[in-house]
């Protein structure tokens, strides 16, 4: 796929204030997080019974193992780190 010529600057200066404005909005700017509060919720649930794979409850909510990582960050230490604290890891800050 060939490289498409630079935008004139008085365009990429049109969409750098296009884009401050929607800042300034409170607009979200890019990518939606891959899961919500409410599927984060659901997983850490699913989490505290033994015989739910972290593989089945990613299918369940529809997205990867990956991102369940990503979003359950407690998960890295292993699951029974979930059992024996009862404190929620805060949520990562979408970018």
């Amino acid at each position: 796929m060939p490289n498409s010529p630079p935008l004139p600057p008085c365009r990429t200066a049109a969409r750098v204030t296009e884009r401050e404005a929607a800042r300034a909005r409170g607009e979200r700017i890019g990518r939606l997080p891959a899961m919500t509060e409410e599927q984060i919720r659901h997983a850490r649930a699913l989490l505290a019974d033994k015989e739910s794979t972290i593989t089945s409850i990613a299918k369940l909510l529809g997205v990867s193992r990956t991102t369940m990582y990503k979003y359950v960050p407690e998960l890295a230490a292993g699951r029974d780190s979930l059992m024996s604290t009862g404190s929620r890891a805060a949520l990562p800050v979408p970018r």
